[in-house]
Parts: C-alpha cells; structure tokens; sequence
C-alpha cells in the first residue's frame, strides 16, 4: 500500500481519498506548490496533513483561527499524531517546550498564526528544523477585496523567498477567480498547480423565506426539522444577537450570543460551550464561524441578508461538514435590502469599492428572488456550471408560481414618482391601497392620480411587488434624504410599456405550509441505539476535555447505527475509525452496539 494511503486508512480511518485529494496529496509529496480550492466540508485538511506525516520534518500550518488551533490538534493527537500548536493562548514555559520538540524533529504538524510565524525569532526558529511544508490555510484572507482580509496574510510571501525548496500549499473555500489571482501573486504561487474542486455541497438544503415576524418563521423552522441539534443563526447587528438568543432561551432552546462587542472571556466560553455540547444554537454576527472545525453543524439560518454571496456561500457553508443532511435557511425582506445599501453607500471605502459592494448585493438579490435552481444560481456565481436541477433546494422542490407583474409594477413606480420619490414602501402602501392616513392628508397625496389604484392587491402583495423592484433594479433607495425610493433609468421602458416583468407569487404564510416539511436532521433517527451511541460519545469527550465530535463524527456513529458491528475486526471497517481510536475507543462503542443489538 503506497505510504499515503497507508496513512489515511491508518490514522484517520479512510479506505480511500475523495475527489481531487490524492492528486493533491501526491504532487505535495513529491514537492511540488498547490492552490487548493475546496468547499467547506470537502477535505481540505487531509490535503496536507497525510503529506506533513508522510514526508520528512514537520508540517507548518498557517491559520488565523487561534481560537480553534487547540481543538484541530486534540483532533489529530486523539488519532495518534505528534501535532502542537503556538498562539497566544500559551503561557511563555508552554511555548517554550513546544518549541524545543520543533527544534529536536519530535512533531508532524504545528499550528501557528501567521502573526507569530512572521517574527523574525520564529523564522530564524524555522530555518533550524526541518520542515516538510507550508500549509497557508484560508488563504483568501490575502485578498483586500474579499471579506475576511488580513493584513498580515499579504507578507506570507516571504515562505517563498525564504524557504524556496520546501513545497508550500494554500488552501480556500471562497474564492472567485479575482480573488485566486490575488492568492497567486499575493503569495508568490505563479509556478502552483490549481486544484479547483466543485464548490458543490449536495447534503445541504437551501431555502429563501420573505421575512413576515422572523423570529416566529425561525421558530417554526427550528422547531419542525432541528429540536436538539447544534445550529447558527446569523443576525446583522449586535443588539439584534442579543435580543433573538434571549428570544430562542425563553423557548427552551440553549441559545448563546455570539458579537465582537462581548468581551473576550464571554466570547471564548460561549464559543467552547458550542464546540464541546450537542444541541447548542449559536446566535451570532459574522464576527463568530470563520473555520469553525464543528462537523455537526445542522443548519445555518440567516435572520438578515448577508452582504454578498461570497459570504451566504461561506456562511452557510458551516452547516454539514461531516456530510449528512444539513439546512441553510434565509429568510430576509425590503427593510434588510435597504439597511445594507446605507450601510454601503455611508461606509468609508473608496467608491470603486462601494461600487463592487453593490454589485455583490446586487448579485445577492438576484439569488433570493430567482425562481430557478438555487444550487445552480449559487455555482454559476463561482464560475461553475450545474446542470438540471438539484431536487434539494426550495425552488426545486416546491416550484415557485410567477404572475405578470408589469400593470402593478407601473401602479407602484407611478406612484413613487408622483408623491415625490422622498417616502418609503409604507406610505407608497397606503397611497396605494386609498387609505385616509394622517401622513397621506398632511401631504397632499389623497389628490394624486395613483390615490386608491391598487386595492386589488394586499399589503403583503404590495410589499412584495416593491421588495422585488428594489431587487431586479426598478427602484432604488434614496441614501442622501431620508430612504425614500425613487425611480431609476431602468424603470423607463416599464412605464413607457416597451418591456414587461414577471413576479414571484407570494407565498401563504400558514402554519400547514411550515408543517408539511419533512425533517433533515442528520441522526438516522432518535431511537434508543442512536441516543446510546451519543451518550457514549459524549462521556468520553468529557472525560477527554474535547468536543464529541473529535471522537467520533456524526457520519461515523451513523454508520456504526447501520452496519451494527460486533467485533473490533468490523468495528475498524467503519469510515473514520482509525486504529488509535479503534484502541482507544473500541471496546466500550463495541459494548454499546453488542448491548443494543435488538435495536
């Protein structure tokens, strides 16, 4: 068996590579740079950490995550590996010692901020050991137009310039072809080879809901498919966290706040009580999920529109790492097109940068609003072609009905024209709809020839007539008065009738209509095997001081559930049982299944 392979079956439990991984696996062994492009969830790790055992010296990983270093090595020492890391976290005597085994060869893999390895005391550190290669990990933090840029990343180039004969590989999971370039120039990596995997993640659900009381739709959403299993909910401002985990607790739901303005201590315990118990919802802003390792992720919901689709890719993208059946959820409106547009336009970028952020928005809306593929619009966004459709979106499995818009859109861009284009979508509403408001008679606007032309739709179609205009471009809010929607040139053609729209239907908002989704939750069901086989999990995790799934994935004791093994010989056939583990943890996951054989 090849040395490679040997090392996947043996210390991490895997028969064989997956995808483009033992391309990569073998062009690193035989020396030679990588860029790696891989969804969240693909296998990214694997991509070095077999070649830092296989070959010579010890494996530099370059990560931002400081808070996660330490649970990515229990991870890999739980399997058997000589694996430290050096952050701050460490007290001085600490740091100490794991330099020393760097210096006398007694690691394979060391984690280290890139803040720490530019110094010049660890690169003169570096230059004493031997080092087998450079693992650059979410190396689009290089690019000062992504959305997670570092500063620090940009001077990474000196691995290159400093170590020219040790093979350095950079790996993400979000980057669009600009962005790659910027990682090959940015990081010296001209000569690399690109491995481009498909930005595809099949087990994810993806599904966009007009936000009408978010916070009872995420209820009903949680409550039908997710009760106990571990999951995000990403809020756009602080005090919003806040106000929706206490929400979430008072339902009985183990809710925690997750925002850069708590502080640091509150943060960090938040982030291992997520990490190290099961069933914990996570409310958070995007200051919280960058690499999170979590592989039980059940599902990422999304309360307010993200700013761009690099983000909603990298976002959800958290959810179902290990594999299983996992949910994105978004559920946004007109309030949260607006609000991230004045956030863009009062921001203090330059105005090429304002621009490529409205374009992302831009971009953003399209997908929410698109009757087709919501797996297609999202791969085309990346340059991917995806061809038919994915069964496992909202738009394929409940297709969405559309109706010719084009008399309500002229009703609506006429009557924003005629009351000024200074007032917002309610009072447009009212106007509308003919309502004697006191805010219609101070204006006038009961005069106006738009005045009562719209009672055949509802409020609700309304607003939807109007957040789908915004969308596709029609409208725009005005950022210098006071968010008001006027016209733009594009609605020209529609009001003179030389072009037509198509709107989506509104969906009835009913309680049947949440009940009738199936749940897809990852555990093959909650029968007493299945909950005995976590509660293992969970013992020993604690008495270890790591998170479950370090001992096993979800994806592991599932097959364990299914294939019901009775000895240690065909416990060690199941995916992700290595023989450390198989050592480790054998004998007492054996006792469980001989135990419960019945179920």
């Amino acid at each position: 068996m090849p040395p490679a392979l040997q090392i996947l079956r043996s210390v991490f439990g895997y028969d064989a590579f997956r995808g483009q991984q033992q391309a990569i696996v073998e062009h690193l062994v035989g020396g030679g740079d990588a860029l790696v492009l891989m969804p969240t969830g693909g296998g990214k790790s694997i991509c070095y950490q077999v070649p830092a055992i296989v070959r010579k010296g010890v494996g530099i990983v370059i990560s931002p995550l400081i808070a996660l270093m330490q649970d990515q090595v229990d991870a890999l020492k739980q399997a058997g590996v000589k694996a430290e890391f050096l952050n701050s976290s460490l007290s001085g005597r600490e740091a100490f010692a794991v330099e020393g085994r760097l210096e006398r060869g007694e690691l394979d893999l060391l984690y280290v901020a890139p803040e720490r390895l530019m110094t010049p005391r660890f690169l003169e550190l570096l230059e004493r050991a031997e080092i087998a290669l450079f693992a650059i990990d979410e190396a689009h933090c290089v690019s000062q137009w992504g959305h997670d840029f570092r500063p620090e990343y940009v001077q990474l180039s000196i691995l290159h310039e400093r170590f020219p004969q040790i093979p350095r590989i950079a790996l993400t999971a979000t980057a669009d072809a600009p962005t790659r370039r910027e990682i090959v120039e940015r990081l010296g990596l001209t000569g690399a080879q690109q491995f481009v995997a498909s930005f595809d993640r099949p087990n994810i659900r993806y599904r966009v809901t007009y936000k009408n009381n978010g916070r009872e739709q995420l209820l009903a959403f949680l409550e039908a498919e997710h009760r106990g299993d571990s999951g995000i909910v990403y809020c756009l401002s602080r005090k919003k966290v806040e106000e929706t985990a206490q929400w979430l607790a008072n339902k009985g739901w183990k809710a925690l706040p997750y925002h850069a303005g708590l502080n640091a201590e509150t943060r960090r315990q938040h982030q291992q009580l997520f990490l190290r118990e099961e069933g914990v919802v996570m409310v958070a802003t995007i200051a919280f999920g960058m690499g999170i390792d979590k592989p039980d992720v059940r599902f990422v919901a999304h309360l307010d529109l993200p700013k761009s689709m690099e983000g909603y890719y990298q976002e959800t993208g958290r959810a179902g790492r290990d594999g299983m059946p996992a949910d994105a959820w978004l559920a946004y409106g007109l309030g949260d097109v607006i609000t991230l547009r004045q956030m863009v336009e009062g921001g203090e970028a330059s105005e090429e940068r304002k621009l490529l952020e409205k374009r992302k928005l831009d971009a953003l809306l399209g997908y929410c609003e698109s009757v087709a593929c919501r797996r297609g619009l999202l791969l085309a966004y990346f340059g991917e072609n995806y061809q038919g459709a994915c069964g496992n979106c909202d738009n394929c499995l409940d297709p969405p009905q559309t109706w010719d818009g084009t008399e309500a859109a002229r009703m609506a861009l006429s009557c924003a024209y005629r009351t000024g284009q200074r007032f917002g979508v309610a009072h447009l509403i009212d106007v509308l709809l003919g309502k004697q408001t006191p805010k219609v008679a101070q204006f006038g606007h009961e005069k106006t020839s738009t005045f009562g032309i719209g009672q055949a739709h509802t409020v609700a179609q309304w607003q939807g007539i109007f957040r789908q205009l915004v969308a596709a471009g029609y409208l725009e809010v005005d950022m210098e008065g006071f968010g008001g929607l006027r016209l733009t040139a594009a609605s020209r053609p529609l009001l003179r009738g030389e072009s037509t729209i198509a709107f989506r239907k509104e969906p009835e908002r009913t309680r049947k209509k949440e009940k009738r989704k199936t749940r897809s939750s990852a555990s093959p069901g909650h029968d007493a095997l299945w909950q005995a086989l976590r509660e293992k999990r969970m013992e020993l995790a604690k008495e270890q001081g790591v998170p479950p799934y370090v001992i096993f994935h979800d994806s592991t004791l599932s097959e364990m559930h299914a294939q019901r093994p009775q000895t240690l010989a065909e416990l060690a056939h199941i995916s992700g049982v290595g023989e450390r583990k198989l050592e480790r943890y054998g004998p007492a996951f054996l006792k469980v299944l001989t135990e419960m054989n019945g179920y």
